[in-house]
């Protein structure tokens, strides 16, 4: 009889094993044990432990697969690509870079975790390279993800390395890829066809997703997108409103929720200060560092220290000052600058700023700030020098007209000449944009007509004519500068100007003459009857004016209004002033009773002889007492006004309360 054979104990484990794999139940923790069981009856199972791997990272337990891979050396050969996913899941992109770059023949995937990692690391141009391969050597299920991803690199590049990048001419299968191609046209400034590609996108993130939340959260990114394009085109209003229905929806990315707070604290500025306080929390929220890219960072940090400057809290700006060390000392001088005149100390602020320029490493944005520092100081002298050491720029129009203006101010008409020619002479030179030499040709011949230099006008003027012959304006200001000073060549100049009925063109003289110099707007727009246009009367002559008859008006009459009763006469006098009127009697108080000290008795000024109103003895009061003159009656309005001033008296309050 034949011997039995031993029974393989993990045949059942593995059938058990791929009954999950074909539920796609890949995450159920009795995967755990039954590979567990598998590793103790052979350590060396190298299927067993991947399956172990997988189990872990559909669970979400990253750090574990990790810890598993580094205790079983001998097992994770194969497992490379894993473990850069779980690092990438950790957000240990600098670690998972090192573990795709140690693969010797990466596959599709492993490029496509690689593309993931270079976009994270901010490394666009070697992300575009991957994903323009994955997706011209790939055709699978996948192929609109990666060619959304794609969009989103080219967006990328442009907006945060100010890349020049050129529109693929990919289809727009979704709304995320039409949103991407809007923030390619805002990073080449093309604001108004960006704003109809969002509205595009809007339309269908609307149709492809059913979820009431992730709609919100989507269409939030929009809205938000949106309205920094507003922000851009200058229509803040519109911008604060969108950003303030997306903090209001509370979206549950905290990246959105962050830049949305950190754009309406910029709109706000000094203004509105409880509300950016509060925005203020939402931009420093744990676990924005993954979330946002570095430059978003500096801008929300730079976007703080502007706002604790603003608040004057000194010591809250200072700390955020020490987050901006990596974005270049230019900016860490300009607020420490700002900080130090913000706290009255402007000897320190024109020492850092001075020795900041003086190092030579000082841009252009330090040297205007130096500028405006001096011009708040009232130094305008000082704020010129600054603005003439700005190089290049100093030639550009806006600079022209600061210091031309500063100049003019100070009525030192020469060097605001001085400036002017300079800087007409290096576009002549350099050659600049023709249409900023026009501007600075054309403002030069302004200020100098204006000062009275009109034979260094006619040269400028001479060179606008010869960029422009036709200019009918330039001809003009030609022959009335050369009037000044050579009446010959004004004159032969006056006869290449058009005739009078070339520039009159179909003025009708006549209807002008005939207009009256009294009409108004109104009259104008109704239409004034010309002088042939006389309404006449229809029988005479034809000579006389039809004058309009005056329409009158109805009499408005009250609703109980009878005819048959005679009006009363006195309805348009006061109800006191009537016949029929009877006042109601007062009752007046005794005078006297119970006032004065204890024992007085009342009436003791009628008993005393000594006053001069009682009559001596033996005189007869009748013949010496002269009779009183007749008082005039008040009438009822006067006494309504003085029951009115006493029943005021009467309701007047004492003050001071007890």
């Amino acid at each position: 009889m034949a011997a039995r054979q031993p029974k393989d104990k993990t045949t059942p484990l593995y059938t058990e094993l791929n009954r999950y794999k074909l539920n796609g139940d890949l995450s159920n923790p009795r995967i755990i044990s039954v590979t567990t069981r598998l590793l103790k009856l052979n350590r060396e199972d190298e299927v067993a432990f991947k399956c172990k791997i997988v189990c872990l990272i559909h669970q979400s337990e990253f750090t574990q697969a990790i810890k598993e891979i580094a205790n079983h050396p001998n097992l994770s050969s194969g497992l490379m690509f894993e473990k850069a996913y779980c690092q990438y899941r950790l957000n240990k992109i600098s670690e998972a870079l090192k573990t795709l770059r140690a693969i010797s023949n990466p596959d599709a995937k492993v490029n496509e975790l690689l593309g993931q990692v270079l976009y994270r690391l901010e490394e666009y141009s070697e992300c575009f390279d991957v994903y323009r391969d994955l997706v011209k050597n790939n055709s699978d299920d996948f192929d609109e993800e990666r060619s959304t991803n794609l969009s989103a690199v080219l967006a990328a590049m442009q907006m945060w390395n100010a890349q020049e990048c050129e529109d693929l001419g990919l289809d727009e299968a979704n709304y995320e890829m039409s949103f991407n191609k809007a923030s390619l046209l805002a990073g080449k400034g093309k604001l108004k066809e960006a704003l109809e590609e969002l509205d595009h996108a809007e339309e269908l993130c609307k149709e492809s997703l059913d979820e009431e939340d992730d709609e919100e959260l989507e269409l939030g990114v929009i809205r938000v997108q949106r309205g920094y394009i507003l922000q851009l085109m200058g229509k803040n209003d519109e911008a604060l409103a969108l950003y303030n229905q997306v903090v209001k929806a509370r979206p549950g990315e905290l990246g959105l929720l962050a830049v949305a707070s950190n754009n309406i604290i910029s709109i706000n500025k000094d203004q509105n200060v409880f509300d950016s306080k509060k925005k203020v929390k939402a931009t420093q929220a744990n676990g924005l560092e993954n979330k946002l890219t570095k430059k978003q960072h500096s801008i929300l940090t730079y976007n703080r220290c502007l706002f604790y400057l603003y608040t004057n809290q000194f010591e809250s700006c200072r700390k955020q000052m020490k987050q901006l060390e990596d974005e270049g000392e230019d900016t860490l001088v300009v607020i420490e600058s700002a900080l130090f005149a913000r706290e009255k100390r402007y000897d320190k602020a024109f020492e850092r700023l001075q020795d900041h320029i003086s190092s030579g490493n000082a841009s252009v944005h330090v040297k205007l700030s130096l500028a405006q520092l001096h011009l708040s100081q009232g130094h305008v002298s000082e704020a010129c020098d600054a603005l003439k050491s700005l190089g290049e720029t100093q030639y550009s129009p806006g600079v022209v007209s600061t210091l031309v203006a500063l100049y003019t101010n100070t009525e030192d008409v020469d060097s605001a000449l001085e400036v002017l020619d300079n800087a007409v002479s290096w576009y002549k030179t350099h050659g600049g944009p023709e249409k900023q030499l026009n501007t600075l040709l054309r403002e030069s011949t302004d200020f100098k007509l204006r000062h009275g230099h009109s034979k260094a006008a006619t040269t400028l003027l001479e060179d606008l004519r010869k960029a422009n012959p036709g200019d009918i304006k330039t001809l003009a200001q030609l022959i009335s500068a050369y009037s000044k000073f050579d009446p010959g060549r004004a004159q032969e100049l006056s006869h290449q100007l058009p005739s009078v009925t070339e520039l009159s063109g179909n003025i009708d003289v006549d209807a002008l003459e005939s207009t009256p110099l009294s009409v108004t707007t109104r009259q104008l727009k109704k239409g004034v009857p010309q002088a042939d246009e006389t309404p006449l009367s229809p029988g005479g002559g034809g000579t006389e004016i039809i004058k309009k008859k005056k329409k009158k008006r109805k009499p408005k009459l009250p609703k109980n209004y009878d005819p048959s009763v005679t009006p009363d006469t006195e309805r348009w006098l006061p109800m006191r002033e009537r016949a029929a009127f009877r006042a109601r009697k007062k009752y007046k108080k005794q005078t006297g009773v119970g006032k004065g000290t204890q024992g007085a008795t009342a009436g003791t000024s009628e008993m005393d002889a000594s006053g001069p109103s009682s009559p001596k003895p033996g005189s007869n009061s009748s013949s010496n007492t002269a009779s009183p003159a007749p008082q005039k009656q008040p009438g009822p309005r006067q006494k309504q006004q003085a029951q009115g001033g006493a029943r005021k008296k009467q309701k007047k309050k004492k003050k001071g309360g007890w």
